[in-house]
């Protein structure tokens, strides 16, 4: 069974992606990882170079900044790193430089994609998710954040990466997928304020025109974590390579969970999902088989 790895980033140093952790999270499950590194303005490029040149494979991309819409310069770069796999490829492993696989995972994962190895009908893996905020003992426990989203596919030309890169589709329908029984913790919430302030004014304006970003990125430096409906501590643990990140934090945030802010009906949602563990009108970019 050959395993490759994907993914894409650009600026990782000025907006202060985890890409390097991210790589590394998944290496031990990959034979090669395929990076599209786009043009920076910083030295994004050396960076991945440092991970492990036995195994990290460079494209070099230029992002076109003119998909305004959607996020959908995301799912090109995302394409591109896919299209430059090697062609015996029997699994993809797709992480974003934000994300981060658990090593606990590991050996779940990997049992999960030899399992359906030869299942044809078995298009993707799905993971399960953790989504940090504000510091890295803080997590988003409202309906807002997705639970779970495919991140194994088969090399398949068909499958092509959708919308803003969140999940994938198969000739425009959600994949047929298994569990993978893994988890990825996703950091993209977990910065400097300052730097999240300045990715902000950067990320939206792949959806966004210039009246949206003034009106609801504003000008300021600083990026105000307060503005958040709902956190719960974090109990579980993190990945190991995430240890000398969570070390350097250098600000301070924190959240009284008896000021949480939910509306009447969210707090209903959340009661029948916490019962029954099913989530009344959830989005779902994947079809999971039984």
């Amino acid at each position: 069974m050959k395993v490759s790895g994907f993914t894409f980033i650009r600026n990782a140093l000025k907006y202060d992606y985890p890409v390097v952790e991210a790589v590394r999270s998944i290496l031990p499950l990959c034979d090669e990882v395929v990076v599209a590194v786009g043009r920076s303005e910083d030295a994004t490029r050396e960076l991945v170079a440092g991970i492990d040149p036995a195994k990290v494979r460079i494209i070099d991309t230029v992002w076109d900044d003119s998909l305004r819409e959607g996020g959908r310069v995301l799912a090109v770069e995302t394409d591109k790193a896919k299209a430059a796999l090697a062609p015996d490829t029997d699994w993809a492993v797709y992480i974003q430089g934000d994300e981060v696989l658990h090593e606990n995972s590991h050996a779940a994962v990997r049992a999960a994609m030899q399992r359906h190895l030869h299942e044809p009908h078995v298009e993707g893996l799905l993971f399960d998710y953790v989504h940090f905020y504000g510091a890295y003992d803080l997590v988003g426990d409202s309906r807002r954040w997705y639970r779970r989203e495919v991140r194994i596919v088969r090399p398949d030309a068909a499958i092509r990466s959708w919308r803003d890169a969140q999940g994938f589709r198969k000739d425009g329908r959600p994949l047929r997928v298994k569990p993978a029984h893994g988890t990825i913790h996703h950091y993209g919430w977990v910065k400097h304020p300052a730097q999240q302030q300045a990715k902000q004014k950067t990320f939206n304006a792949l959806w966004h025109d210039d009246h949206w970003l003034k009106q609801h990125v504003g000008e300021a430096d600083a990026y105000d974590y307060a503005t958040i409906d709902s956190l719960a501590p974090f109990t579980g643990t993190h990945p190991a390579v995430m240890k000398e990140r969570i070390a350097r934090m250098n600000w301070n945030f924190t959240f009284d969970p008896a000021k949480r802010v939910r509306k009447l009906k969210d707090r209903m949602l959340m009661a029948i999902e916490k019962a029954t563990g099913w989530r009344i009108g959830e989005y779902r970019n994947y079809r999971l088989l039984r």
